[in-house]
Order: C-alpha cells, then sequence, then structure tokens
C-alpha cells in the first residue's frame, strides 16, 4: 500500500500561521515572499536571551527588507555591512555608523573612505593590500581579523575565498600597528546553517592562542571576538536548539578565555534571525514525464534558482515545501522555470506531492526569509526579481 502525503506543517508554523499566510497572499501575484516579522521579533529576543553576552551585528545581506532592518534599528541591532549600498540603506534609515562594521574583506578604498567619512570605524580584513587600503582611507580605524576556517558541519560551507591563516593574521596584527591603525579583534565564520557546534570550539581555540601571542610577543589587547554567524534556521533536517547552541559555545568561551572573556563578543546573524520569517508562495506551471515509463513527474513551479532559490545549489539547503491537498504520496523532481538547464532545485533529494496535485495549483516554500529576494537575479529571461511582502 502507497503512503499518504503527509507534509509536518507543525514541525515549521502553526496551522493558524499558515492560513494568515495563505489568506494574506491569495490575491498576490506569484511567486511572492511573505516575511513575518513577528518571528524576526522573536528570533531577535531568542538570541538575546540565549547568548547575553553577545553584540547583534545583523548580516544585512540576509533579508535588506525596508521593514526588517528598521524593525531590528528598534531593537537595538547593530549592522554588518557588506557595501555602500547597504550603508546608505542604514543611514537612510536612520541607523547611526557606531552601529555598523565594515563586514566585507573585499573592498575597494573609495569604498573604504565613503565609509569612514560616514563615520564607520569598525572594519574588517584579511590580507596585507587590503589592510594597506584602510590604512589610507580610514587612518585610525579598529581593526578585526578574519580567520580562515574549513566550514566542515556547514550546510552551506564557506569557501576559501574569506579568511586568513593564523600566521598571516598574526603578520597582520604586526602591520596593524605599524599603519597607525587599532588592532581590535579576531573574526571567524563557523559556516553558515552550521551543524557542528564543535566548530566553535575549534575557531575559539585558535582565537585564544592569537589574544595570547598579541599580548605577550606585541604588547597588544585584543579586545572583541566576532564570531560571525551559522546559527541554524528550520529546514527539513533538525538541527539542536539556539540554547543547546548558546550552552556549548559559552562551554567553549570558558574552555578557551577561562575567566577573563574578551571584553567585547559579537555574533553576525543572518539565516537564524530572517529564514524562518519567509514563505514563498508558488504555483505550479507543469507536471510532465520524459518518457512513457519515467518513474518520477517533474514538477515546474514558477520559482527556481534564479528567482531566489540559489541555495538548493548541489541541494545544499533543503528547504520544507508544503503542497495542500490529499491522497497518495508521489516522489517527484522540482525544477524552476527558466530556460537554463542548471534550474533544477531538487532531483536526488526526497519530495512528495499529493497524487491529486494539479497544474495551477499554489505550492508554499518555507523557511526563505533569508538569502532568497536577496539573491534574486535581475530579469534573466526577463523574469523579474521576487516580490516580497510583509505580512499584515
Amino acid at each position: 500500500m502507497k503512503d499518504q502525503y503527509r507534509f509536518p506543517l507543525e514541525n515549521f508554523m502553526p496551522r493558524e500561521r499558515f492560513e494568515r499566510i495563505k489568506n494574506f497572499a491569495k490575491d498576490k501575484e506569484t511567486p511572492c515572499l511573505i516575511i513575518d516579522l513577528d518571528i524576526i521579533r522573536k528570533n531577535y529576543q531568542d538570541l538575546r536571551t540565549y547568548l547575553p553576552f553577545s553584540k547583534i551585528y545583523y548580516a544585512v545581506k540576509a533579508n535588506p527588507d525596508d521593514a526588517v532592518v528598521a524593525l531590528l534599528r528598534d531593537l537595538g541591532s547593530s549592522f554588518d555591512v557588506a557595501t555602500r549600498y547597504e550603508l546608505d540603506q542604514l543611514l537612510r534609515l536612520g541607523v547611526e555608523p557606531e552601529r555598523m562594521s565594515f563586514g566585507n574583506t573585499i573592498k575597494k578604498e573609495k569604498d573604504i573612505a565613503y565609509f569612514y567619512e560616514k563615520g564607520v570605524r569598525l572594519y574588517v580584513t584579511d590580507s596585507i593590500t587590503d589592510l594597506d587600503k584602510i590604512s589610507r582611507a580610514a587612518p585610525g580605524s579598529k581593526i578585526f581579523f578574519r580567520l580562515l576556517t574549513e566550514g566542515l558541519g556547514a550546510d552551506w560551507p564557506l569557501s576559501k575565498k574569506f579568511g586568513s591563516h593564523p600566521d598571516l593574521a598574526r603578520q597582520l596584527i604586526k602591520t596593524a600597528v605599524r599603519f597607525g591603525l587599532v588592532p581590535y579583534g579576531i573574526s571567524f565564520h563557523p559556516g553558515s546553517q552550521q551543524r557542528d557546534v564543535g566548530q566553535w570550539s575549534s575557531a575559539l581555540t585558535t582565537v585564544a592562542q592569537l589574544f595570547t601571542w598579541a599580548r605577550e610577543d606585541l604588547k597588544v589587547e585584543l579586545k572583541m571576538i566576532n564570531m560571525g554567524g551559522g546559527f541554524p534556521a528550520n529546514y527539513t533536517e533538525p538541527t539542536d536548539s539556539l540554547s543547546q547552541y548558546a550552552e556549548d559555545i559559552k562551554r567553549f568561551l570558558d574552555n578557551s578565555f577561562k575567566n577573563n572573556w574578551p571584553e567585547e563578543i559579537i555574533i553576525e546573524p543572518g539565516r537564524s534571525m530572517a529564514g524562518d520569517s519567509g514563505v514563498i508562495v508558488s504555483e505550479i506551471i507543469n507536471i510532465a514525464k520524459k518518457s512513457v515509463h519515467e518513474r518520477y513527474p517533474w514538477v515546474f513551479l514558477d520559482v527556481g534558482k534564479f528567482g531566489g532559490l540559489i541555495e538548493t545549489l548541489d541541494e545544499a539547503i533543503k528547504y520544507p515545501i508544503y503542497f495542500e491537498g490529499e491522497g497518495t504520496a508521489v516522489e517527484i523532481i522540482l525544477a524552476g522555470p527558466t530556460c537554463d538547464s542548471m534550474d533544477i532545485l531538487y532531483e536526488k533529494a526526497s519530495y512528495t506531492m499529493p497524487e491529486n496535485t494539479r497544474i495551477g495549483d499554489r505550492v508554499y516554500i518555507l523557511t526563505t526569509g533569508a538569502y532568497t529576494q536577496s539573491y534574486s537575479s535581475i530579469y534573466f529571461n526577463g523574469f523579474p526579481p521576487l516580490s516580497s511582502y510583509i505580512l499584515k
């Protein structure tokens, strides 16, 4: 006997909230992203509760919607800023430059000068050449040095594009002193949607060694650790709770720094702040098989990799996808609408829909509040960027 379609909606949101989103979206053109600010507010408060010793710098790139930024501004968040365009947005929304860091290691000298002119004094670096630009364009600023991490255990691991080996970090700290900059702290990112909390332990051990070296060899007191992001959102594969992550991280800090924690500890949540707040409402364009005997039907949605779901690349992020209806569960392949052959969402991962699903039905892609609209392409195949609405 074949299994009946059963989607565990309650694992991701209360039925009442889903019905509210569904009703709100019924007159909206698909695809569209619906953002629930109440979830972002709760996620911020949870971070404050479980990691009260940390200062939150929201990663604007995760979801730069004005309403999201304004809410976090009012809650007291600081902001991790990647470009002058994000900086302009934050200034327009009344965020003080003292609540920002220029958190991108790849930046033009003229953009560093622009940040400095606007009052930002906290900058990341991971190379001598970047540090040289900062010394000219942002003299006397506070610098934190990003370490290279492998990101093992992360669903969306980071490449070697960012960070430096500890040996180079030592040279950077020395050079910062020579350039008249202020060596302020060390940063790392454990990898996005990190399931292995042990990655924080490994990184903090290295950070503590650098703090000791700087104090004993250079007579420089580093004052800050930036632990980046990495906390998870609620996708199909379960993770530990935020409270468990926090408990382990506090233990790792104790192990590495004993009773002498640095003055300032920063986190840069993006996915964990915004991910659970969003639902993409999509429509089925076509259901088809490639041969008479093919086992799995292809289900084509009006949103795909280039419309905001780029993190399905290599099926790395597995979004919960809810089909309404009842009946026997049918295994499917999910793909997007563009004429690019890589616009396939899930071909290996197991997704099902009810057998009575039809073309034109709506489909709800959950946990899509982060890295979706901000990743959507600009008019590839003529498709507009993903529309976004704040749930009323």
